[in-house]
């Protein structure tokens, strides 16, 4: 039973991160019809620039060190993550303006294929830049928290936990009030709607499509952010893992429902973590917990056969 709650709880934790990289999928496909496979290189660059960051202010032990190179408490410790994770959202998220700006708009009324080529292509060049900005090497992220531990029924439950599970919690809260009840929520929709028609009612098109690509990779990078510091790495090879995890979450909830992805990414960690938990004992050794993808995907495989609209979306849904 403690082995059930234990990958339950980091299930739980790995599932909220993987909604939030969800989220830019769910949104900018929620409103344009389009898959961003760059959306997973925007998600990694945001740790990546938090390392740069912390490098500029001079808090980084080593290169290659997710040491802190000066103890940190208190008021400073919190303004320190408050920047790196701020500074990381604000990076991918212009570079998200700039990447509907340059490879998406000039094909917004081209055939399908052709902004899914773009975005491959854009994929394949933001994950280049990133590895010679960054090297090729695994790098160390600090935590930012004293690590506490608590026990809870023979598991244990962490501090880390905690924190990634109420940011991302408060995330999709808030993003989901956004896009529900807000002037700016409306224009998403009318947009996600029928754009020419949004337009005449006076929508600005571009720069509501813009925010979009703004919003969804300034979430993603503090997944990414989170998922750093609770892993205490970082890899530029890491977007497409994060990426491809992050589609099928918001492809699993219902593409295009922000709830929706949130449960997908939730149902996807904790498949994944009981996978790893239990593969091992099951098959008497014969498939370790490296194996959890392929038990995650044929569970997912098999719900959106009986259910293709996933968990909580309709067909032809919108945001």
């Amino acid at each position: 039973m403690s082995t059930f709650i234990q990958q339950l709880i980091n299930g739980v934790a790995l599932g909220a991160m993987y909604a939030l990289v969800g989220l830019g999928y769910t949104m900018v496909y929620g409103v344009l019809r389009m898959v961003n496979f760059a959306h997973g290189e925007l998600v990694i660059l945001g740790p990546i620039c938090g390392l740069f960051i912390l490098r500029a202010m001079g808090l980084i032990s080593g290169p290659l060190s997710g040491n802190l190179a000066v103890p940190l408490a208190g008021i400073t410790l919190l303004s320190v993550g408050l920047i790196v994770l701020a500074g990381a959202g604000v990076f991918s998220g212009m570079l998200g303006v700039a990447m509907e700006r340059l490879a998406y708009r000039p094909l917004r009324r081209a055939p399908v294929l052709m902004p899914l080529l773009s975005a491959l292509g854009v994929s394949v060049f933001l994950q280049n830049v990133t590895m010679l900005a960054s090297g090729r090497a695994a790098r160390g992220f600090p935590s930012f928290l004293t690590v506490r531990y608590f026990s809870v029924a023979g598991a244990t439950l962490s501090s880390s936990h905690i924190f990634v599970v109420t940011v991302c919690a408060v995330l999709l809260i808030v993003l989901q009030y956004v896009v529900q009840k807000t002037f700016v929520g409306r224009c998403f929709r009318a947009v996600a709607e029928d754009k020419d028609t949004a337009g005449l009612m006076g929508v600005d098109v571009n720069r509501t499509i813009a925010l979009v690509f703004a919003l969804g990779p300034f979430v993603g990078a503090i997944s990414g952010v989170l998922f750093a510091m609770h892993y205490g790495r970082v890899d530029y090879s890491l977007s497409s893992f994060i990426g491809m995890k992050g589609w099928i979450a918001a492809v699993a909830g219902g593409i295009g429902s922000i709830p929706g992805t949130a449960a997908g990414g939730l149902f996807l960690g904790v498949i994944e973590a009981l996978s790893a938990g239990y593969l091992p004992t099951l098959t008497g050794g014969a498939l370790g917990a490296e194996y959890k993808d392929i038990i995650a995907f044929t569970v997912l495989i098999v719900m959106l056969i009986l259910r293709p609209q996933g968990l909580f979306g309709e067909a032809g849904a919108t945001i």
